[in-house]
């Protein structure tokens, strides 16, 4: 039963397959024939069908109205760039292309809700359509009066220069500008600004920086696309020098006033300073020198000393605030007299020619040494370290004589005082010169 029913079937399909593969060639005819002429009455009827273009730029006719007002406007939220559907005969709708589309907005027509409402066409008029819409359908604007304002021009390093370094100055094209534009920007300004960066420099920077515009707290102001301005870019250039600190050293000139002396002593505030300049203008410069005259002064004498005029013009202060100028004081005091006492026994003859001997006059025990010099150095001699000398050759050579003679001579003793104190009075030696005995010489 099984393989009868499953023959019944077989036979079935066989049947099916005879018919559907009986005259194919003429079945397929038809299936052509009546594509072509369902193409046929589709070309002949030309339905109606649509396209919708995409981002069509809205064009703004008339804005010189607006000029002419001295009012800037502001597209809002995109609205001049639009969607676009036509709707015509398929065979229209067909060639269409977005560059065939045209959407206007007359400015002229501006309401006071200020929006503006889009016309759509296409280039060709002769072109039959059914319709022509966009969407949105207006364009919206914000209408503000023009501002005009001068602004300053602020500039800014960023980063840190290399060690040794610092930025001495900064400059640019010009310090103002000229800016126009939508009142509410305009007003937000407060300056422009221009920023370049420094890191690691050893040498000056410059080069055409980008003008950015900040308010009144230096927050960077956004919105200034519409902002007319004469340039996008300026020139800046940053002076990058060396730094070396000197001490300042000051010495007095002159002579005080009589009775007076000059301590040595000159203070300077301050007594240092940090310079500036090329790493080569820097290598020659280990101090600077400066003097202050102190002729005719009987007390401390004080000054304004510029340094500026001790130095190159290659050579700037590193701060900038410092104008140069430094306070200087010679310390002056008056001169101080002592009289010493050096006795007899610190005295000593020198260079006495072979043959002769010399006694000192009777009664010559003490010799009266009267010096002066600033307190301070006077009080510091020691009578008792104080020694003369008798120097017979230097006597002689003083008085032209190439022999020595017997005799009795007033001769003039050198005293070892210190540099800074000095000797008032001429000390004399009463001694009588012999010659010597051969017995004696024995």
């Amino acid at each position: 039963m099984q393989k009868e029913s499953t023959g019944a079937k077989e036979k079935a399909r066989q049947k099916v397959r005879k018919r559907l593969l009986n005259n194919l060639g003429l079945k397929l005819v038809s299936v052509f024939m009546a594509v072509a002429i369902w193409f046929t009455v589709v070309m002949i009827s030309n339905p109606k069908d649509s396209v919708t273009f995409n981002n069509i730029s809205v064009n703004l006719v008339n804005t010189e109205l607006l000029e002419g007002e001295d009012k800037l406007y502001e597209v809002l939220e995109n609205t001049d760039r639009v969607r676009v559907t036509v709707e015509a005969p398929r065979k229209v709708i067909n060639q269409l292309r977005s560059s065939d589309i045209i959407a206007e907005a007359d400015v002229s027509r501006l309401p006071e809700v200020n929006t503006i409402a889009i016309n759509c066409s296409v280039l060709n008029n002769a072109v039959e359509i059914s319709s022509i819409t966009s969407n949105p359908d207006v364009v919206r604007l914000k209408v503000e009066e023009k501002a005009t304002k001068w602004v300053n021009v602020k500039l800014n390093t960023v980063g840190e220069v290399a060690e040794g370094h610092i930025v001495y100055s900064v400059s640019s094209d010009q310090t103002r500008m000229e800016i126009s534009g939508p009142e509410s920007v305009v007003s937000e300004i407060d300056h422009a600004g221009l920023e370049m960066d420094v890191t690691g420099a050893t040498e000056n920077v410059s080069g055409n920086v980008e003008i950015r515009f900040y308010d009144i707290e230096g927050n960077l102001v956004d919105n200034t696309t519409d902002i007319v301005k004469n340039a996008d870019n300026m020139h800046m250039e940053v002076k990058v020098l060396a730094t070396k600190e000197v001490p300042i050293e000051v010495l007095a000139t002159g002579t005080p006033a009589e009775g007076y002396l000059i301590t040595g002593r000159v203070e300077c505030s301050p007594s240092t300073v940090v310079l500036a300049g090329t790493t080569s203008a820097l290598a020659d410069i280990s101090k600077i020198t400066a003097t202050i005259d102190i002729t005719g002064e009987s007390e401390d004498e004080e000054r304004i000393i510029n340094l500026r005029s001790y130095l190159d013009n290659s050579i700037y202060f590193a701060d900038r605030n410092f104008n140069g100028r430094v306070n200087a004081v010679a310390h002056i005091e008056p001169s101080v007299e002592r009289t010493l006492a050096i006795p007899g026994r610190n005295i000593f003859v020198q260079n006495l020619p072979e043959g002769f001997e010399l006694e000192f006059a009777e009664g010559q025990q003490t010799y009266r040494l009267r010096i002066s010099g600033l307190n301070a150095a006077v009080s510091a001699v020691e009578q008792g370290a104080v020694q003369g000398t008798l120097d017979i050759g230097a006597w002689m050579r003083a008085q032209n004589m190439s022999e020595l003679s017997a005799g009795t001579y007033e001769i003039p003793l050198e005293f070892n005082v210190p540099g800074d104190v000095k000797i008032e009075n001429e000390v004399s030696a009463r001694v009588t010169i012999a010659e010597a005995d051969e017995e004696d010489e024995e």
